[in-house]
């Protein structure tokens, strides 16, 4: 055999099953299916967790009048402006409990599963589509986006469905001009949802150059993605004028090993640990792959399809990567920023499952009908079934980690309002502590629930969120309010301090008793403390 043919036999063994799919229709029911369960795992006890500093300007921006939201992004958060205008039309339909907001992140999960299915169905099988799905569904990273009132979970859909795209084009034979405008307009909705989106460029020109059928088409692709980018070009602007709201993370949040490798898609120890340890497996066989390859003349970028793995590790790791890259020059990190690359974590893991089923099994023949579905052995079956179940247990305790009472950022808000609306008389005043920074503010409690402080006069307010130019309240200081007669017939004072990891805040006491008021009680609570002062 000539070194060619080797070649041509071994390149034939690195993609087969890449043409390979499943039958279409049992694919659409598995990912519909498994998009279901997405949702109903991310939605379950959602309502659970107090709100807390993010979804409050999620909330609070999206509840104000129209015109107000305008004059708001002008000035802060014009990165956030579509989610908070859709969101906005939803609280109009469904209202604004802690249910109804965080559900369209739910949905949106859902739909990340429902591609991540199809797309593996597409390269691969029925039962490689199923155990990624399952894996997508349960991610903790996943489920967290999916409980929780920001965007991060509509970019994860909207990565899975731009990858979708790519992967149908490559198999469609003419110019695709349909498909092209689709995966423009994913592109171009994705980055005005959340500005960092566009870093899906730079995975999708990975993928573009390593597989032939899209390579062949890059002029194609480079011009949807053109238009996309400058269509984006008026975002972008807004975001690198108001570059200094994300200023703080050079400070609150450093990029470290246990930042990268836990917090940014796994969260829990035991869960990072066999998440890595799949993800390393799936790595290693695919290294070796390519070096038997190489070693017997083929190339990757010379094969007739798309190849699953690096579809998958270009998604997870290049936006990421190129983020990481930037953040010691300018504050650009946090851990949930990673949100939209997780859906290709979950995949990677399935394929190390996948590398686990095929132990103690034969070599593939050059020809096989695909790899994502054997050949396998019976060890190498109990084993990847043993590793299929080890995931979703270590999923369980986590997801019921996030769904505790004060899972966010140890938010006690629900607890602050009920006992206020159990405790507080007509008449009496409230005072919040306005020392932290906007986001960790206890007067975030009342902002998102109204209805349970009506008893009580909020003495500090200076100008209400709806009336502000940011999403938060501008209030004044208590020697301010006092010198107002804001305090003039006020007996009794609640106080609601901040008590963030056991070290409780004092701001505004010293104040209060300078103004001839005496503690009388105290409740201490998850992350606050209630005072109550009367004169």
């Amino acid at each position: 055999m000539t070194s060619s043919a080797v070649g041509t036999a071994s390149e034939r063994s690195l993609t087969s099953g890449s043409r390979a799919t499943a039958d279409t229709r049992r694919l659409g029911l598995w990912a519909a299916v498994l998009g279901l369960f997405a949702v109903a795992t991310s939605a379950a006890g959602s309502w659970i967790p107090s709100l807390w500093g993010d979804e409050a300007a999620s909330l609070m921006s999206a509840t104000r009048p129209l015109p107000s939201l305008w004059h708001m992004l002008s000035y802060v958060d014009a990165v956030h402006g579509l989610y908070y205008f859709g969101l906005h039309a939803w609280i109009d339909v469904f209202g604004p409990s802690a249910f109804s907001i965080r559900f369209p992140s739910a949905l949106a999960i859902g739909v990340c599963t429902a591609a991540v299915v199809w797309l593996c169905g597409r390269l691969g099988g029925i039962r490689f589509a199923v155990v990624a799905g399952v894996f997508t569904a349960l991610e903790p990273r996943l489920i967290f986006a999916g409980e929780e009132a920001r965007s991060y979970a509509i970019g994860a859909a909207f990565a899975a469905v731009l990858i979708v795209l790519l992967v149908e084009i490559s198999r469609r034979p003419g110019t695709a001009a349909g498909w092209w405008a689709g995966y423009a307009a994913v592109l171009t909705v994705a980055t005005w949802t959340f500005l960092y989106f566009a870093l899906m460029v730079f995975a999708a020109l990975v993928i573009v150059l390593l597989a032939p059928p899209l390579r062949r088409r890059w002029r194609a692709w480079a011009l949807s993605t053109g238009i996309a980018l400058v269509l984006c070009a008026p975002i972008a602007w807004f975001g690198f004028l108001q570059r200094r709201q994300i200023a703080f993370l050079a400070v609150r949040e450093s990029v470290t090993a246990e930042v990268v490798l836990k917090n940014m898609w796994f969260q829990e120890w035991w869960f990072t640990a066999l998440a890595w340890a799949l993800i390393l497996i799936a790595v290693i066989a695919f290294v070796r792959d390519l070096v038997r390859i190489r070693r017997e003349g083929g190339r990757l970028w010379r094969t007739p399809g798309v190849r699953l793995e690096v579809v998958a590790l270009s998604w997870m790791l290049v936006p990421m990567g190129l983020l990481l890259a930037v953040t010691p020059f300018m504050a650009v990190y946090t851990a949930r920023y990673g949100t939209f690359s997780a859906p290709a974590v979950a995949i990677v893991m399935a394929l190390g499952v996948r590398t686990l089923a095929r132990i103690g099994a034969p070599p593939a023949p050059a020809d096989a009908p695909g790899p994502q579905e054997g050949p396998a052995s019976r060890r190498g079956a109990w084993v990847a079934g043993i590793a299929i179940a080890a995931v979703v247990v270590a999923a369980v305790p986590v997801a019921a980690l996030q769904r505790g009472p004060y899972a966010k950022n140890q938010s006690d808000w629900n607890d602050i309002s009920a006992f206020i609306r159990a405790n507080a008389h007509p008449g009496d005043g409230i005072v919040f502590d306005d020392g932290a920074r906007p986001s960790q503010r206890t007067r975030l409690a009342k902002a998102t629930d109204p209805a349970s402080f009506r008893n009580v006069t909020d003495l500090l307010l200076k100008t209400s969120y709806q009336k502000s130019y940011t999403w938060y309240d501008q209030t004044y200081g208590i020697p301010r309010a006092a010198g107002m007669g804001r305090f003039d017939g006020v007996d009794r004072v609640w106080v609601v301090e901040l008590s963030f990891q056991g070290v409780e805040d004092d701001w505004g006491l010293s104040d209060l008793r300078d103004l001839g008021y005496r503690e009388t009680r105290r409740v201490d609570g998850a992350g606050s403390v209630i005072l109550l002062y009367e004169r």
